[in-house]
């Protein structure tokens, strides 16, 4: 079997919203520093399982031995964008006792009494997990904003309270990795049909997923907002192009690699006499 077609360049150069970057001139079809096809990218997403969980081991591996190192995988996009499949065909790759995820719904009345980042505090990854947030604290300034339910200065107030959030975490040993699945609107018709066509499918069809469709426009300005107030160098956003899946998956695969090999993990050596207790092993 030849090997699978790798990527041209690191998605964390390829992907990432730096600066004068513009939401509008990211084609929800392309597939960045990537020349192989579909049957490429299923290939190289299966070759790499390995290698993804091997990381994952040696990062729970660690913080059994004191180490603080954790990571949180940030997933916003429009309905429809595939956050479900990431979560299958990337994070399924890794052992599940060594993930946490979370998917945040509209707040609970007592979620409501508290600041918008109490009940986000209490889902942050543990040393040695890999935390996966299906949507997160990004939605109390997207939603919010585009639906005018917080002012111009409570946005501002939240956009400096998450980098405020942000820098904490990285603090304790937390490396943020912030995705948006950017799809186009057109490619989003065709998935809620597809919700409704198909039977397989009709379970996850919601009439507000049409509701907020109305207000694509305003979405795609709140996320450009979102990036320019909250890409730091600590916690930098990427938009993946996701109208492709198999792109969108294997490009998550490789920001987590890079991510997870940059933290430069090694497997711990227990203070003991391997001699001795292979020894003692031997004669039970």
């Amino acid at each position: 079997m030849p090997d699978a077609v790798t990527f041209d360049q690191h998605p964390s150069e390829t992907l990432l919203v730096g600066k004068g970057f513009k939401l509008k001139d990211c084609d929800p079809d392309s597939t960045p520093g990537y020349s192989g096809d579909k049957v490429d990218g299923e290939m190289l997403l299966e070759e790499l399982d390995s290698r993804l969980a091997e990381l994952q081991e040696q990062l729970f591996a660690e913080s059994r031995f004191g180490g603080t190192k954790r990571i949180l995988l940030v997933l916003q996009a429009m309905d429809t964008a595939g956050k479900g499949g990431i979560v299958t065909h990337v994070m399924g790759a890794m052992n599940p006792h060594g993930v946490q995820m979370k998917s945040f719904k509209a707040p609970t009345p007592e979620e409501k009494s508290y600041d918008f980042l109490w009940r986000i505090e209490k889902e942050v990854p543990a040393s040695g997990m890999v935390g996966v947030f299906d949507r997160s604290h990004y939605e109390d300034v997207l939603i919010h904003r585009v639906h005018r339910w917080a002012n111009p200065e409570e946005l501002e107030r939240r956009y400096k309270a998450i980098n405020e959030f942000e820098v904490r975490q990285n603090g304790a040993g937390t490396k943020i990795i912030k995705v948006m699945l950017h799809i186009s609107k057109d490619e989003q018709k065709q998935r809620l049909l597809a919700r409704l066509n198909e039977p397989n499918k009709l379970w996850k069809y919601s009439t507000g997923d049409l509701k907020e469709r109305a207000f694509w426009t305003d979405y795609m300005d709140a996320y450009q907002k979102a990036f320019e107030k909250t890409s730091t160098e600590i916690a930098p956003w990427y938009v993946v192009p996701a109208n492709k899946k198999w792109y969108a998956r294997i490009a998550v695969q490789q920001l987590l690699l890079e991510t997870l090999e940059g933290l430069k993990l090694q497997w711990p050596v227990p203070d003991l006499d391997v001699d001795m207790e292979r020894d003692l092993v031997e004669r039970s």
